[in-house]
């Protein structure tokens, strides 16, 4: 397991990517790490290294693994400290059917937003970010454009309910847990139908795009693991 050394779906992460206090710091660069496979899932986080490695106080590392913990990223342990949480297959199957319908309705509000005169420009930005990433196999910037994407449509939905849902989808889990090697150009390939489809101003499309995306991150974690019914219904 390696040391500690890091919003799906995907769900977005929608905090910012420059934190806002010392637990913030703890918080994303946690998250972030394990988009970035500096964390993994089962793996020990012991408060005295996070605090050294972050340099935070040791009551900020515990902030900080309280809201993983209430996000259900972290598992905390009576007298046994935290471990970055592992989903069972049948916890995966569940995360990625919430993800599916937020994700459709993610892009659906989104693609309204833009029919209703919601600027397309951050979106189009976040796209092209993200096209540079994939091109350059930057897997830092890759995950920060993808951040950048799902802030972009969250804005041009303008909902409050969806900006406080989807970060508590365990998809950063999911992703750091199942890593089959075709899943970035799945991704890529899906982010740019759905936004082409909320740029539309396409609702309908929008919607049916952004769950096809995880669909396919589905199969794409089933093929890897050989268990044909974790794709099924």
């Amino acid at each position: 397991m390696p040391s500690i050394a890091p919003p799906l779906p995907d769900s977005p992460d929608t905090g910012a990517d420059a934190p806002q206090s010392a637990a913030d710091a703890v918080f994303h660069g946690i998250v972030q790490g394990l988009a970035q496979q500096r964390f993994v899932p089962g793996q020990r986080l012991v408060e005295v290294d996070l605090a050294a490695q972050f340099g935070v106080s040791r009551n900020s590392v515990r902030e900080a693994l309280q809201r993983l913990a209430a996000q259900g990223l972290v598992d905390l342990f009576r007298n046994k400290g935290a471990a970055i949480r592992t989903l069972s297959p049948q916890e995966t199957l569940e995360v990625l059917d919430v993800a599916e319908r937020m994700t459709g309705l993610l892009a659906r509000s989104a693609a309204r937003g833009i029919a209703h005169g919601a600027p397309t420009a951050p979106i189009q930005a976040a796209l092209a970010q993200l096209h540079e990433a994939d091109r350059s196999q930057d897997a830092d910037a890759f995950a920060s454009a993808r951040r950048g994407m799902y802030r972009a449509l969250l804005a041009a939905s303008g909902s409050r309910e969806l900006r406080r849902l989807l970060p508590s989808i365990h998809m950063p889990i999911v992703y750091a847990q199942h890593r089959p090697a075709t899943l970035q150009q799945v991704r890529m390939r899906d982010y740019q139908a759905m936004c082409d489809a909320v740029l539309a101003g396409d609702a309908a499309a929008a919607d049916a795009a952004g769950m096809q995306h995880v669909r396919n991150v589905r199969e794409a974690i089933a093929r890897r693991l050989g268990a044909v019914g974790l794709a099924a219904d």
